[in-house]
């Protein structure tokens, strides 16, 4: 007997595939795709058989996120892949980005205060310009990302990766950095987390 398709064809694509697309109203095309995985299972009862489709997700995330959803405040990208867009000027205040994928994405001038990036990569982004207050990017990586003018204004960035990161004038005032990697780090002109001091030129994995 042939099983029933209890799918449309867009979901049935999206399973096979892994990836969609979709424009924002500004013309980005966005292409994210979950990093997360599916699974599809095959359920018998009572001798019919059938498909459900179950998408996995974390326990602190009820949501399926919008990988393809457009930039905008509060939108849900959790461990959505990002990587190498141009998110240039968009405001995602308060986004959830916990485990995204970011690598080589422009976000230069962008408002990501607030987000929720626990573990987010963003490996090699420019974040020039980029507002980051009060984001939280425990554990994030930010390996050799440009953060240079960013405003870190009270963000927690423990035990984040910076290693060879561009700080440079960026404001780090309150901002949190219990185990956070700066290795080789570039804090040049950087206003330190006590809103007073600035790192001397040359402050390279520490602020002198």
């Amino acid at each position: 007997m042939a099983l029933p398709r209890l799918l449309p064809s867009a979901a049935r694509h999206f399973l096979m595939d892994g990836t969609s697309r979709s424009r924002s109203r500004t013309g980005i095309v966005l292409r994210g795709r979950m990093l997360n995985s599916s699974r599809m299972f095959v359920v018998r009862t009572g001798g019919l058989s059938f498909f459900i489709v179950l998408f996995l997700v974390t326990a602190r995330s009820p949501a399926l996120a919008g990988c393809t959803d457009p930039p905008r405040p509060g939108v849900n990208w959790q461990r959505c892949a990002m990587d190498g867009l141009d998110l240039r000027d968009v405001d995602l205040a308060g986004a959830r980005l916990r485990d995204g994928s970011f690598f080589r994405a422009d976000l230069s001038g962008s408002d990501l205060s607030g987000t929720e990036s626990f573990k987010a990569k963003f490996v090699n982004a420019i974040l020039q310009d980029t507002v980051l207050d009060g984001a939280q990017l425990y554990e994030a990586d930010l390996t050799k990302a440009d953060l240079t003018g960013a405003s870190l204004v009270g963000t927690d960035l423990r035990r984040a990766r910076l290693y060879r990161a561009n700080l440079r004038n960026a404001n780090l005032t309150k901002a949190r950095l219990d185990g956070a990697d700066l290795t080789r780090a570039d804090l040049s002109g950087a206003t330190w987390t006590n809103g007073e001091s600035v790192c001397a030129e040359g402050s390279i994995g520490r602020c002198n």
